[in-house]
Parts: C-alpha cells; structure tokens; sequence
C-alpha cells in the first residue's frame, strides 16, 4: 500500500501542495484528479523521491520511498522525456538498463513493448522523427518495460487518437492484472471512470473528496430521472414527486432531477397507472459531473 499522508509543499512563496492523504491499496488503479495547477503532478513527483514533501510522510509498504524502492517504481511524466536522436529499440533498452535489467532480458522486453504497442515500423527510426502519439506509446514503453509494481501516469493519453487511447487502457489493465499498482493522472475522465477502482480530487493543493465511485456518487444529492414517453400524464406524475425538478425534455422523454433517496418504486408505479411507460432510468452522476461540481464548490 502507498500511504500518502498530510504532505506539503512550497516553493518560495507559492504553495504547490498544502495538504494532501490518501492510500492506495496494492494492485489498484488509482486516479488522481484535479484541476491545472492543483499540485498533481507536485504530488506524484514527491511519491517518487524527485522532491522532497516540507511536511508529511510517503510510505510505500510501512517503509520510506528509497533510491533502491526508486528503481522497482516506473513513472510517464507529462512533459515528453525522450532522446531525439535516439533510435526507439534503443531508447527503451536504455531505460531498461536504468531500472537494473540485464540481456538478454532487456532485448527481450524491449521487442515485447514495440510489438505490444505496434511500433515495429519505427523500431530503428530516431524519436524526433515520430509522430505525438507514437513518442507518447515509446514513453509508455520505457516507463513500463522493467516490469515496475508501482508505475504513475501523468497524462498518458495525451497525443493519441481513440483508436491508440484504447490500445493503452487495454496495456494498462495487462498491467494491473499482472500485479502493477497504477496511478492515473488524466483530464479524460471517461477513460479514468473505466480504468480505476478510487479516486482523489485534489485543487489547490488540497483534497477534496477521495473514495470508489460509488463513495463519491453517495455524496451526491440527486439523480436524473428519465422516463418516456414525455407526456403530459408523465410530467403531471413527476411534478408531485417531493423534491423533484424539471430539467429537459425532448420529443421522445422527459428528464427530472430527483433527491436521491427518492422510493422508485413508488414513482414508477404511478407513472405505469398513468401512462404507457417504454423507458424508467435513474441515472447516476458521471465521474465527469462529480469532477466538474467538486472544483466549482472548492473555487
């Protein structure tokens, strides 16, 4: 487990991370929001020893992140990090090699990520000459390619089409089924809603709110009911629905927001005496509604 606990963090006079907890089980994938300039990526690079937290303590497994605990962690930065000179199979063999592996072991993982992530026509062409999304899947590989049990993700998708964005939540989930601790950083938050277990929404260097999707969603006051057909008889059940509140409708049915703990049961029952119901959903809130509420209430 990382414990993560009431770190801090200043330069100079700007506070880049004020006080920021969480915990991250073994062999959970965990994501890590917030807003530019929230201290993410101040937070993930103290997990990794690159800064020194002014306060707090980082603990992975009950002991202190050491250069040798370092070497079995991996890390994509957000900025790119690569050699541009550099020939791809070389690059990620080199990084390899910093992480402690030996040949042939390194060739072989090496040819294992290049055809994992379909980058074989680029194997022995300089970085500099690849496009974003091909840099970004060479990066993947050299954070990857020593097997880390802890590996951070800052901004993975970045650069990359949904046909390649879908290639890496599959790799990902290899590597969560393999044992890899994972730590997401991303604006997409469909892709973090599909990949992680918990989550925590840090802004201006503090937390906000932590938890599954689940714990996250029990917060949340209300749900959108929606129900079709849209039609008068429908609308005239909802409107005495305690709490209840129009929100939209369309030509086919008719959005309300409702307190969560709304019986319904009871709604449902009374619209099926009222009219010809083809359609009764309580939608839950998206990680993207929690995200985008969690920041307004913060600002």
């Amino acid at each position: 487990m990382l414990t993560v606990d009431h770190i801090r963090k200043e330069f100079g006079s700007v506070r880049a991370v004020g006080d920021v907890s969480f915990e991250i089980p073994t062999g959970i994938t965990f994501g890590l929001l917030g807003p530019n300039g929230a201290g993410k990526t101040t937070t993930m690079r103290m997990i990794l020893g690159i800064l020194t937290p002014d306060a707090g303590t980082i603990a992975w497994n009950g002991k202190k992140v050491d250069g040798t605990m370092r070497r079995r962690f991996g890390y994509l930065p957000e900025e790119r990090g690569l050699y541009g000179k550099m020939k791809v199979r070389e690059q990620i063999a080199f990084f390899g090699r910093l992480h402690g592996l030996v040949e042939p072991e390194i060739s072989q993982r090496t040819a294992r990520w290049i055809e994992r992530l379909e980058i074989g026509q680029y194997a022995e062409r300089p970085c500099s000459e690849l496009s974003k999304g091909n840099q970004q899947k060479v990066q993947v590989a050299c954070a990857a390619v020593h097997h880390p049990e802890f590996l951070i993700l800052d901004e993975p998708f970045s650069g990359l089409d949904p046909v390649n964005a879908d290639m890496l939540l599959a790799v990902f989930n290899d590597l969560k089924a393999q044992g890899t601790t994972l730590v997401l950083s991303s604006h997409q938050m469909w892709q973090l809603e599909a990949l992680c277990e918990r989550f925590c929404i840090i802004t201006a260097g503090e937390n906000r709110a932590s938890g599954t999707l689940a714990d996250l969603r029990s917060a949340w006051a209300t749900r959108v009911l929606r129900v079709a057909p849209g039609v008068e008889a429908v609308r005239a059940v909802l409107d005495r629905v305690p709490g209840a509140t129009f929100v939209a409708t369309d030509q086919d049915s008719v959005d309300y927001a409702v307190p969560a703990n709304t019986d319904f049961s009871a709604v449902l029952r009374s619209l099926v005496g009222a009219a010809d119901i083809h359609r009764f959903d309580a939608i839950e809130p998206s990680l993207h509604d929690i995200y985008i509420k969690t920041i307004g209430e913060a600002a």
